[in-house]
């Protein structure tokens, strides 16, 4: 039995918990691409690799629901209208970005190299061709260097989509999304949303520093991590000498790549990408 104390203590500890997951915004979250799809029916844009931010005409939040605090000069000229979309700022910027974002106190200096790139338009009517072009009307429309429309093109077939994403990573680029141009505004994770990496990437969470041994003697030699799905494995390969002496701590959620998984459900030559944001 808990005393009056205790059951009080995990009565609003359960309060908080409810409300922060409550807090959440309900989006659409992307499946991994198949080939037996037909292109010609999606619209592409490029995987931009930058922190999902949900605009809800007034303020940011993440896609966990944490506020992001961007500066009041940055949103000044956003519509009072909710956006989803992606704060970026170039390729290979990630760390850069999260800096960034991640501070209390926005720095105004960095701030100036971000930008909104907006892909989706929250509860709005139409199929997605259609939000696609009030996306692009909006964005011209706010006369804003900070607000932008994400380009969305079609390619005629799976030839010109592989070529396209050839190029895109070439320039250090993610990948590709396809979200079908006929798609009704859907949230949650479905396929008429579907990413295109020339490597898939998931998260897990470190429950454990295996001691290396060798030339990785006195240092971390791999991670023991666990999925969402409550899979164990050991990461051990992507880190700098520097992350080994200095490994991600017990507890956090780290970003691994990986090409397929096994019968079992473990990922096939995971390698450590990053620290996951705290977003």
């Amino acid at each position: 039995m808990l005393g009056p104390t205790r059951y009080l203590l995990f009565f609003f500890l359960s309060l908080l918990i409810a409300h922060s997951y409550a807090q959440a915004p309900d989006i659409l979250l992307a499946q991994i691409y198949h080939d037996d799809i037909l292109v010609q029916e999606y619209l592409v844009s490029e995987k931009l690799d930058g922190i999902r931010a949900i605009w809800d005409g007034q303020q940011f939040t993440s896609r966990q629901g944490h506020p992001i605090h961007a500066p009041a000069w940055f949103t000044k000229d956003f519509p009072p209208r909710p956006l989803d979309g992606e704060l970026w700022i170039g390729r290979g910027q990630f760390e850069t970005l999260s800096s960034t974002v991640r501070q209390v106190h926005p720095d105004d200096a960095a701030w100036r190299q971000v930008a909104y790139y907006v892909f989706e338009l929250p509860n709005a009517n139409g199929d997605f061709a259609q939000r696609a072009q009030q996306i692009a009307h909006i964005a011209r429309q706010a006369h804003s260097p900070y607000l932008k429309s994400l380009p969305q093109f079609r390619v005629k077939d799976r030839q010109v989509l592989k070529k396209t994403l050839d190029h895109i990573v070439a320039q250090r680029g993610e990948g590709l999304m396809l979200h079908r141009a006929d798609a009704p505004y859907l949230t949650g994770r479905s396929h008429v949303l579907l990413k295109l990496k020339p490597q898939l990437d998931a998260e897990a969470k470190v429950i454990a520093h295996v001691p290396g041994k060798g030339k990785y003697q006195g240092k971390m030699g791999a991670l023991l991590v666990e999925t969402p799905a409550g899979i164990q494995f050991k990461l051990g390969t992507g880190f700098s000498d520097a992350e080994r002496a200095h490994p991600p701590p017990i507890g956090c959620q780290v970003t691994y790549t990986y090409r397929d998984v096994t019968k079992t459900g473990k990922p096939k030559f995971a390698s450590f990408l990053r620290i996951r944001s705290p977003e």
